[in-house]
């Protein structure tokens, strides 16, 4: 009798557990139109002061119009997304996809910390979560702010931001408390001016109408020198950068610079924010 009823349990138990597979597959239900082309200048967090504009455009099984029923009643969107971009032998070890510890950019990439303690890309389940500010709705499709993400980028689930349950303002930031409001001051060389591979071949015009097509898109380009996206361990000024957005490769330099942090109000547990200003010194369109 009791060896039929451990036969029984064994039977029932082996039937549970193939019902829960180790792998479990995501559908991508969207993916994210911007400006951003290229990993360089990705912001590496979401904020809701950024001015860069992301559409969520839907794959056809999802785009659904009762799919999106209520949602305009919501000021903030959470986005569960995946890092689509991670390439193999980009972490300290060749033979995994993730790293256990990694080297956060914000503490001069060269101190590491568990990758659970961070939100490096490289993780063993290459997940993202984003929260934004939903801007509008278009034809099906959602128009947002302040996304830190790719273009291309797969969007897995979107889901509602509450204040009232997914805000803890008296929560503690960790190592990313110093550094919170580190920013760059930008400075447009004037005498450069916009230039385009073809501006010789069609004269002043063209020129005119790069500038007016460069001036809609100036504060995001701000936005993303103003938050430093080179990496950690270069700080030669004398070096030049290049990044792509939207259309234009922007040559730009960072120099440092001492700031009073009461003078710039700066909220920061040090007097002293080394902060730094952005000399951009071309602007082409590409």
């Amino acid at each position: 009798m009791f060896f039929l009823q451990k036969l029984v349990f064994l039977r029932i138990f082996e039937y549970l557990c193939g019902q829960f597979e180790e792998k479990m597959e995501l559908k991508i239900i969207a993916y994210a139109r911007n400006g951003h082309t290229d990993k360089f200048g990705i912001p590496r967090q979401s904020r809701d002061e950024s001015p860069i504009l992301t559409r969520i455009v839907f794959e056809p099984e999802f785009a659904v119009r009762e799919a999106l029923r209520g949602i305009e009643h919501f000021s903030h969107l959470w986005l569960l997304w995946g890092f689509s971009a991670n390439e193999k032998g980009e972490t300290n070890d060749e033979k995994l996809d993730w790293s256990p510890t990694v080297r956060p950019p914000r503490l001069g990439g060269n101190k590491r910390m568990g990758v659970f303690a961070t939100r490096s890309p490289f993780r063993p389940n290459p997940i993202g979560l984003s929260s934004v500010r939903l801007v509008g709705i278009e034809k099906g499709e959602l128009i947002v702010s302040g996304a830190d993400l790719l273009d291309g980028t797969p969007i897995y689930d979107i889901k509602p931001y509450l204040s009232f349950s997914d805000s803890h303002p008296d929560a503690r930031n960790g190592f990313a408390e110093e550094t919170k409001n580190y920013r760059l001051r930008v400075e447009w060389y004037p005498s450069e001016g916009v230039h385009s591979r073809d501006r010789f071949d069609k004269g002043a015009e063209l020129v005119r109408e790069r500038c007016e097509e460069l001036s809609k898109i100036r504060e995001e380009i701000e936005y993303i020198l103003s938050q430093d996206p080179r990496p950690a361990y270069q700080d030669d000024p004398d070096r030049e950068y290049k990044l792509d957005y939207a259309g234009w490769r922007v040559t730009f330099r960072v120099e440092k610079e001492q700031v009073d942090a009461k003078k710039e109000q700066a909220d920061t547990l040090k007097d002293q924010v080394e902060n730094g200003v952005v000399k951009v010194v071309k602007v082409e369109k590409i």
